[in-house]
């Protein structure tokens, strides 16, 4: 094969998401901390899925046009940060061949190079070791096939093999790579969609996953949005996140009984659907405690493909409780919008005056497109946008370019920054003075986090075993104890320092007033000029967050 033109073209991208996306949960599997939220296949397989969307029903010959449709896929379905590498990868590679029929194996090489150079340049700080490298390795071995005779399955093929081995590589660049022994996700995903792309090639076509895993995921699904009419308003919805996950049995857990496990899952809620083989079970259930009805799960084996939607919200959007369909936009001078997760959380931040709440966060990474829609309907001048995660920021600095007003990110990384940020904001301030104020007060507050561990593992030289509770301040493990109390008193009492003034402590799923009131009450007693504020979060993964000010 000398050239690929846009039929062909068209088949790689359709092998690519098809590989990927069977491969999702593996990736996820690689996350480097042990938390409940590796995430980076999801975001891939989503973000991947999104540009296979847009080229999938198209019958075009041109590459160059089959480029364009699954670049701006790409860009609007792009989540997390992987997500956002890989439709930068993907956007440089399609520009380069923008304007043509088709193309040749040189010119398929200058479009890899042309997507590595784009994607550097989106990192601020790139960082070796990561699905960059995987891609920029690969690319500098498939250059070395320039002006030759090699065929492009040659030079897909020799592309595929280099990206296996920086893959491997990765551990020697990235030390908690090593020191956790897994490579990197991102990377891995790159691998997947290489590996589709070869065989698309070669004629060897993945199939779309027919797995017993794909077909209970799938199954008996439906969007609940159908079920709104059933209600008058949002307080009519007396339970409020819809939940979906599977168990994977594992022999040391507990024996399923699907009777049994059945009666036990409807205790956290209604609407119960219970699906399962010999080996894995999905539950669609909706609930107030999300994470009560994980933790009861995991019981019997490891829980995979989680998912939580808040209905309420969903609701909102739906019905637009604020607004009919029928009435006047809204106007904003500076719309806010904040990327959040838990009712009590999305209720402090709308107090604090944002405007627009995107749910999400860990597990949840909104796409481009997602905050871009939020404020489509509105009457906008100016808009701030609060990631509130690390690995959203990619996604909502694209978002930026993509909007037709005035906007800016202030590059909060975590529920607390978010919130500390909007003490700053000022409704009648110029956007570049909103955009200063708010950034400048993130380094004036740290972030804890309380959750549990989902393996054994060692970081940092710290032991922590499956099913600890691990205290995290700014993204570091300092603790791990089988007692949430005692972990979340070791975490306070770290991150407490001379000019402390205010502790804030938000309580999500399963954490609890007394536990919060007794680590309190304990270190109250040495730290008398520090001020604590207790708020219900209601955030699902971490049972508590903590600002410290």
């Amino acid at each position: 094969m000398n050239k690929i033109d846009g039929l062909m073209f068209r088949q790689m991208i359709l092998g690519g998401a098809r590989n990927l996306k069977k491969n999702a949960d593996y990736v996820d599997s690689l996350n480097v901390f042990p938390v409940p939220d590796g995430d980076t296949g999801t975001n891939m397989n989503l973000s991947m899925s999104s540009g296979a969307a847009e080229v999938e029903p198209l019958d075009d010959k041109h590459i160059g046009n089959v480029g364009k449709h699954f670049s701006k896929g790409l860009l609007m379905g792009a989540r997390g940060n992987s997500g956002v590498i890989l439709s930068q990868l993907f956007r440089g590679f399609s520009k380069a061949i923008e304007g043509k029929e088709d193309i040749d194996a040189d010119e398929f090489i200058e479009a890899l190079k042309q997507g590595v150079k784009t994607a550097y340049k989106a990192v601020m700080k790139p960082v070796e070791g990561t699905i960059l490298t995987v891609a920029k390795d690969a690319g500098e071995k498939a250059e070395e096939f320039k002006d030759s005779d090699a065929s492009l399955v040659d030079v897909m093929s020799a592309t595929l093999e280099e990206a296996k081995a920086s893959l491997k590589r990765t551990p020697e660049l990235l030390a908690v790579l090593k020191e956790v022994g897994v490579v990197d996700s991102g990377g891995q995903g790159l691998v997947y969609v290489y590996e589709g792309f070869l065989s698309a090639l070669t004629g060897e076509e993945i199939e779309a996953d027919e797995s017993q895993e794909s077909a209970l995921l799938n199954a008996d699904s439906h969007d609940h949005n159908d079920d709104f009419d059933d209600f008058m308003s949002v307080d009519d919805i007396e339970f409020g996140y819809c939940t979906e996950f599977m168990v994977r049995f594992e022999d040391e857990k507990r024996e399923f009984k699907e009777d049994e496990f059945r009666e036990e899952m409807s205790e956290f809620g209604d609407s119960l659907l219970v699906i399962n083989d010999d080996e894995i079970v999905k539950v669609h259930v909706h609930t107030e405690t999300p994470g009560e009805a994980f933790t009861y799960a995991a019981t019997y084996g490891e829980l995979i493909k989680m998912k939580v939607e808040n209905m309420r919200e969903q609701f909102r959007t739906v019905h637009g409780e604020k607004n009919t369909a029928a009435a006047e936009k809204e106007s904003y001078d500076t719309a806010v919008i904040t990327v959040s997760s838990g009712e009590g959380i999305n209720e402090l931040f709308k107090s604090l005056g944002v405007t627009h709440v995107i749910n999400g966060g860990q597990t949840m990474n909104p796409a481009t497109e997602d905050i871009v829609n939020v404020i489509k309907d509105a009457d906008v001048k100016q808009v701030i946008i609060l990631p509130n995660n690390k690995n959203i920021i990619m996604a909502a600095e694209q978002a930026v370019k993509v909007l037709d007003v005035p906007a800016a990110v202030v590059k909060s990384t975590s529920i607390p920054e978010g919130l500390t940020s909007m003490l700053s904001f000022n409704p009648e301030a110029e956007l570049e003075d909103n955009e200063r104020a708010m950034s400048e007060s993130l380094n004036h507050v740290q972030t804890g986090q309380v959750t549990y561990s989902v393996r054994d593992t060692k970081i940092d030289g710290i032991e922590i075993k499956k099913d600890q509770h691990m205290g995290i301040a700014d993204g570091k493990i300092i603790t791990a104890n089988d007692s949430k109390k005692d972990t979340l008193h070791t975490l306070i009492s770290e991150m407490i320092n001379e000019e402390t003034e205010i502790i804030t402590i938000l309580i999500g799923e399963g954490g609890s007033e007394e536990e919060v009131e007794a680590v309190v009450n304990s270190i109250e007693g040495s730290h008398e000029d520090v001020e604590f504020e207790i708020h219900n979060g209601a955030q699902p993964v971490y049972s508590y967050l903590i600002s410290v000010e």
